[in-house]
């Protein structure tokens, strides 16, 4: 991933030097589970233990005349230990260190990825409470519908990114998963009580049958983990596109001191760093999608996952670290105008009441598609004219006979679509 969306932690963390410490500490670790079966000498351990470093530099240098990166790694190790070099990779094959290790990335990427996730429903969860009682149109189709809370918004990507934080969890169970099953998976030359040894001790589980791979689906459910929260992301950040419209103005993502939008236009405020999340969160789409193929290969395996894993699992990883921080910074610092949503809320002369009033006719006796149509007929009417639905309603003794002028007053308060914000707020946990 570029540098531009690469936050230093979870660079870090896919850097050359952290993937060759990671196969490294596997092939430490099942020295160690060697040593205490008695298979490698203590002390040939200790100068082990003491002298294997990791050389990048060195490992690339003899990458390029050896074109594999296990032998690489391994050739470099016993120029390090010498003779005691034959008690490093006993029985093993590189996917049994590279899937391994992978797991402790894809994990510890996976624990940067849900702190992230944690501090954006907090963020949400701050702002749902801020603006429950916030009074604004709510739009179906982009169109007027009814009157609703800003904070309800927030309390639905609220109650998501809660939903997130759960197959974030899930997510990273199923990719904390090692193996040592050897070249076909059979525990031809490791016993399988050294492999659920070795990975209790890195914090991994060991799979319960292997090929030579830990099987891709594993990778594929991640990757599709991280999709979905992207999207959900998205959705966040394409309803502030929407709200930011000129003509809208409800809603503005943050916009510091001396900041410009456009290299013509001075007056330009756009929300780039909304359009920003919602294109980065197709390439979280675009990866998922890679990892579904890679989920069947031939036989035991092929190589032809390992490529396209090398691009999209780094990429994922730092790319939904970055699109984390980004909407959390958007919501935290999001500049809501409660008085441009209530003139908004007035563009459509009461229309968004209809339903309020076409209810009380049919609890009046009317039949419900007869009064349907007096109220469609006046709503086409009050549009049509520019003119408050209220008066155009109040003017047909089809609806005044049956509906009195303060009963008929009381369906166009807006209060009445909150009387139940605050039960929902309950209900997903944000009040008591």
């Amino acid at each position: 991933m570029i540098e531009r969306y690469t936050r230093p932690e979870m660079g870090r963390l896919w850097s050359e030097e952290s993937k060759y410490a990671a196969w490294l500490r596997v092939e430490l670790a099942v020295c160690e589970a060697y040593t205490r079966r008695g298979r490698i000498p203590s002390d040939a351990m200790a100068r082990i233990r003491q002298t294997a470093r990791v050389d990048v530099a060195r490992i690339l240098a003899i990458q390029e005349r050896v074109k594999h990166e296990m032998i690489a790694l391994l050739t470099s190790l016993e120029e390090q230990l010498g003779p005691d070099s034959r008690f490093v990779h006993i029985g093993l094959t590189t996917s049994d260190v590279w899937d391994t290790a992978l797991a402790l990335q894809l994990r510890d990427a996976a624990d940067l990825l849900i702190a992230g996730q944690v501090r954006l429903r907090d963020a949400l969860r701050a702002l749902a409470l801020r603006h429950k009682d916030t009074l604004t149109v709510g739009r179906t189709h982009g169109v007027h519908a009814e009157p609703t809370s800003f904070g309800l918004k927030a309390a639905v990507w609220y109650t998501e990114a809660q939903r997130n934080l759960e197959r974030l969890w899930r997510a990273r169970a199923a990719v904390a998963v090692g193996k040592l099953s050897g070249a076909v998976g059979n525990f031809a030359h490791v016993e399988p009580e050294l492999e659920t040894e070795v990975c209790g001790e890195l914090g991994l589980e060991a799979a319960p049958v292997s090929t030579q791979i830990v099987q891709r689906d594993r990778h594929a459910e991640f990757c599709a983990t991280l999709a979905v929260a992207g999207a959900s992301l998205e959705k966040i950040a394409l309803e502030v596109r929407g709200l930011q419209r000129t003509e809208t103005l409800e809603a503005q993502e943050p916009f510091g001191e001396g900041q410009k939008g456009s290299s013509a236009m001075p007056h330009k405020r756009n929300p780039e760093l909304s359009e920003r999340i919602c294109g980065l969160a197709r390439l979280l789409r675009g990866n998922a999608l890679a990892a579904l193929e890679n989920v069947a290969l031939w036989h035991e395996r092929d190589i032809s996952h390992s490529s396209v894993e090398r691009v999209i699992l780094p990429d994922s990883t730092i790319l939904l670290d970055y699109l984390f921080h980004l909407t959390t910074f958007i919501v935290e610092g999001l500049e809501v105008d409660p008085a441009r949503m209530a003139e908004n809320l007035e563009l459509s002369h009461g229309l968004v009441y209809s339903q309020r009033v076409l209810l009380k006719l049919t609890e009046a006796g009317l039949a419900r598609q007869v009064a349907y149509e007096v109220v469609q007929r006046h709503a086409m009417r009050a549009w049509r004219e520019r003119r408050p639905f209220f008066e155009v309603l109040a003017a047909d003794p089809t609806v005044t006979d049956r509906i009195g002028s303060d009963e008929l007053k009381a369906c166009f308060d807006p209060a009445w679509y909150l009387r139940n914000v605050d039960a929902i707020f309950r209900r997903v946990g944000l009040i008591q």
